[in-house]
């Protein structure tokens, strides 16, 4: 009740305001300020406070509205037309959005076939822990390293049953699939992240520092090793700890289940194992030939340097649509499902897909008004402001900026675009640093990105494994933190020591040396 007054309280607050409010200015007033990051930061804050969503969102676009111009005209004209508009006609949102709706009727496609529990009867018989289930959930994120936003829903319709037939909580399955998607993105030279850094980087070969800057890519490395790691040493803490206790007694979700759970899911009992994984590889296939078609490949260009130029959002669209094509023939061929069936899934899945469009909808939308203040000038001058003289700690500095920058905008993309470019002016001059800086960039944007409510990737976590999506943040956040901090450390290291065979084991060894000590001191607290 007191968290439901604290927001309406609020909302209180910023509609006096907006009565109150004068004329709207052609610039904000408070334009390159650090003004420009409070509205990501309010809605992440009543997010945590209120675990809800969609509101605290919503308040966070109001303040970003109000901020930009204190008069109700101005602010509902910006919100509306410079928000909600321009974000959804935006075509890259737009292919986006279109990519959701057709994996979310490929999922419901699967799942009607009776592909989904037959995959789940396979894995019952092959997968005999609950260890090899999250292992099992670890490798195939790993091995769908082409797009994040692919990996998050495709992994997640693949390894559900298999998750929940071993018990393991839904919170636990959001952070592995989250853990597989932009750290592995952003260290696998063909990805759509790949080709997202190498356009950042201008007058260097951006393709040549983005495999250089693998090794010191210390966030995403470390996050393997913390999964791995947690799983052999089967120790969860924080959160966590306490859902996977409940998973382990019956309640996956530790929230009210209905809202997860898919309509019209009831299989058919010819499907087989098969009628999930065709649909997978062709869904894979056709994804991967989208976006080396929308980056030339059929036009002369190389398969590298067509992903370095792919549209992921178009080619995405494109492949999705062609692999819904074939999944509805395939099944219709095999009679494992009638035309009719198969259509019903596509308003089936649309209707799935529902929260995780709002809420995407709503962080877009947070963004356009977290941009519309500024929050790239304010960066850039601080960055630049604070880089003499800290040229051997400028990694650890850069990876915190970017963490913190990537949590309040909730995008990790945008991240590159504002550090990657003052990077390599800061660095010019030495090409090692200048190396390690953009691997603590790249670092420092997804553990922002992982670590925020609003971000895509994490909104597409929670979709992918059907779990309350403030249930995944809480829980994942302490799990995050520890590899940041431990990535922190690292980078002081590698800014001296500017050699990955010395840095990178240092930091494993660390992250498993706090691990083992959060281990010894629960067993010592039992």
């Amino acid at each position: 009740m007191k968290t439901k007054r604290f927001a309406f309280a609020v909302l209180a607050v910023l509609l006096c305001a907006l009565v109150a409010g004068g004329s709207a200015a052609a610039q904000p007033a408070l334009y390159g300020t650090f003004w420009a990051l409070v509205p990501p930061i309010v809605a992440i804050a009543l997010a945590l406070i209120t675990k809800e969503v969609y509101s605290s969102l919503f308040v966070g676009v109001l303040v970003g509205a109000v901020l930009y111009s204190f008069s109700f005209e101005g602010a509902l004209s910006h919100m509306v037309n410079g928000g909600f508009i321009q974000v959804l006609s935006d075509p890259g949102n737009v292919g986006i959005l279109i990519f959701l709706v057709i994996l979310g009727a490929i999922v419901s496609l699967m799942n009607r076939a009776g592909g989904s529990a037959a995959f789940g009867q396979w894995s019952a018989k092959h997968i005999k822990t609950r260890a090899g289930a999250q292992l099992a959930t670890i490798v195939l994120g790993i091995l769908i390293f082409v797009d994040d936003y692919f990996n998050c829903l495709t992994v997640g319709s693949v390894m559900r049953p298999v998750t929940d037939k071993h018990q393991v909580s839904r919170a636990k399955l959001a952070y592995l699939i989250d853990s597989t998607a932009a750290p592995v993105c952003i260290i696998a030279p063909i990805s759509s992240w790949a080709a997202a850094v190498t356009g950042f980087v201008e007058g260097e070969d951006g393709f040549s520092l983005f495999i250089r800057a693998i090794p010191y890519n210390f966030y995403a490395l470390l996050t393997i090793v913390m999964m791995v790691a947690l799983v052999g040493l089967k120790l969860d803490f924080g959160p966590m700890a306490r859902h996977e206790k409940n998973a382990m007694a019956g309640d996956l979700f530790s929230a009210p289940a209905a809202s997860f759970e898919e309509d019209g899911d009831q299989p058919a009992r010819r499907g087989k194992v098969i009628d999930l994984v065709l649909p997978v590889a062709v869904l894979i296939v056709c994804c991967v030939v989208g976006m080396i078609y929308t980056g030339g490949f059929f036009e002369g260009a190389g398969f590298v340097e067509s992903f370095s130029n792919s549209n992921a959002s178009l080619g995405l669209s494109m492949g999705s649509l062609v692999a819904l094509v074939i999944t509805v023939i395939i099944y219709s061929l095999r009679r494992v499902l009638k035309f009719a069936d198969c259509m019903a899934c596509i308003p089936e899945g649309f209707k799935a897909m529902v929260p995780a469009i709002l809420i995407l909808t709503f962080a877009w939308t947070l963004k356009a008004m977290t941009d519309s203040l500024g929050a790239t000038a304010f960066v850039d001058a601080a960055m630049k402001g604070s880089a003499e003289g800290l040229m051997n700690f400028l990694p650890a500095v850069i990876f915190l900026v970017g963490c913190g920058l990537a949590f309040a905008s909730g995008t990790s993309w945008g991240t590159f675009g504002i550090l990657i470019p003052i990077v390599v002016e800061v660095f010019e001059n030495d090409p090692t640093l200048m190396i390690i800086a953009i691997s603590a960039c790249m670092a420092g944007a997804v553990c922002g990105d992982h670590c925020s409510p609003i971000s895509d990737t994490t909104i597409m976590a929670s979709a992918g494994a059907k779990c309350d999506h403030v249930n995944h943040v809480s829980t994942q956040l302490p799990y995050a933190m520890t590899v940041a901090a431990v990535s922190f450390v690292t980078y002081i290291v590698a800014g001296f020591a500017q050699s990955a065979l010395i840095s990178l084991p240092v930091g494993i060894a660390l992250l498993l040396g706090v691990l083992l000590v959060i281990r010894a001191r629960q067993k010592k607290s039992a």
